[in-house]
């Protein structure tokens, strides 16, 4: 049981860095990458949770959250680098 909390503590503390990152972050780069970190964090305090409590659960919970984490980072990338979620620049439009 300590092991848990000291995994919980060291989670909550990689959080609390991360939300200093999201609100300090100078680019917007910086920032997407510390919602991304923040997801992945959230996926091992599920997983450790899932473990502790023996249910398994959890753990396919977090690999969903995980599959949309990974999915909306990229798809913001895409966003603010084309200003759109479509195909990208055609090639008249790339001049």
């Amino acid at each position: 049981m300590y092991m848990f909390l000291a995994v919980v503590a060291a989670i909550f503390v990689a959080i609390l860095l991360v939300m200093i990152r999201l609100f300090a972050g100078p680019t917007l780069y910086d920032r997407v990458l510390a919602v991304n970190t923040f997801g992945t964090l959230t996926v091992l305090l599920l997983s450790a949770l899932g473990f502790v409590t023996e249910r398994p659960d959890f753990l396919d919970i977090a690999i969903l959250y995980a599959l949309i984490n990974f999915v909306s980072t990229i798809a913001i990338l895409k966003f603010f680098r084309y200003r759109g979620l479509g195909r990208g620049l055609t090639n008249t439009e790339k001049g």
